[in-house]
C-alpha cells in the first residue's frame, strides 16, 4: 500500500525511506538501534490541508499514514509545509535551517529530531522529487 498522497507530492519520499528499510534487514536494525524512537511528520500543503505520517524507529522500523503507531504516540513530531519537507529529502535544505528560520517546528524531544537526518539521506538516493 502506497503512503503517497496527491495532496502532498513529496509524501512519495515515505514510500522511498519505508522501502529502504524494508529492503535491508541489517539497516533496518542498524536504523532502529540510531533513531530509538517514533517520529512524525505533519505536513501541510499549498492548498493549507494537513496530513499526517510517522516512521517508527522504536520498534517495528516501518513507515504509515497518522501520527503514531496504534496504541502509541511519537516521540517527536516534526511540522513543516510539502514543499519544505520535499526540499529536506531531496538534500536541497537542512532541518537545522528550517528550524532556525522558523520553517519546522519541533514538538517533544529535540535531541531525537536530529537523528533523523540519516534516515532522510537514505531517502534521497530513492526517492524522485
Amino acid at each position: 500500500m502506497s503512503l503517497k498522497s496527491d495532496s502532498f507530492p513529496s509524501s512519495a519520499a515515505f514510500d522511498a525511506i519505508n522501502s529502504s528499510l524494508q529492503s535491508d534487514e541489517a539497516e533496518k536494525k542498524d536504523a532502529i538501534k540510531k533513531g530509538n524512537a517514533v517520529f512524525a511528520f505533519t505536513l501541510k500543503n499549498s492548498q493549507g490541508q494537513t496530513e499526517s505520517w510517522h516512521i517508527d524507529l522504536k520498534d517495528k522500523g516501518l513507515v504509515a499514514k497518522g501520527e503514531a503507531p496504534e496504541g502509541g504516540k511519537a516521540d517527536v513530531t516534526l511540522s513543516l509545509s510539502d514543499d519544505d519537507f520535499g526540499k529536506l529529502v531531496a538534500g536541497k535544505t537542512q532541518a537545522q535551517r528550517l528550524f532556525m528560520s522558523g520553517k519546522l517546528k519541533v514538538k517533544g524531544d529535540v535531541m531525537k529530531a536530529t537523528k533523523m537526518e540519516p534516515v532522510l539521506k537514505k531517502a534521497q538516493t530513492k526517492a524522485k522529487l
